[in-house]
């Protein structure tokens, strides 16, 4: 979920025209959120970062790269661990994606 989430937060810092340097730390601070439950609603935080910077997104295109990036972290060229319930999660996710 950490590296689903760097890979989102690289996503809206390129949306939200972050240099390089800050959209690295954007996009850890998304993955650090992860664990913590006060932040781990990447939705919502996204989603008002794009409001406050006037980035017009829909919450359904959001929604598509979150899962897309799950599913190229999840890939098993970038997973070094992972269980059932993980391949689980991810075979949901590409048949939602597939439909």
């Amino acid at each position: 979920m950490a590296r689903r989430n760097m890979l989102v937060g690289m996503w809206a810092a390129k949306k939200l025209n972050l240099d390089e340097e800050r959209a690295k730390a954007y996009s850890e601070d998304l993955a650090m959120g992860t664990l913590d439950v006060e932040r781990s609603d990447v939705l919502a935080k996204v989603r008002a970062d794009f409001k406050a910077a006037g980035v017009v997104q829909s919450d359904e295109e959001i929604l598509r790269v979150m899962t897309e990036a799950w599913l190229q972290a999840s890939s098993p060229r970038t997973a070094t661990r992972g269980d059932a319930s993980d391949a689980a999660v991810v075979q949901i996710a590409r048949n939602f994606m597939s439909k």
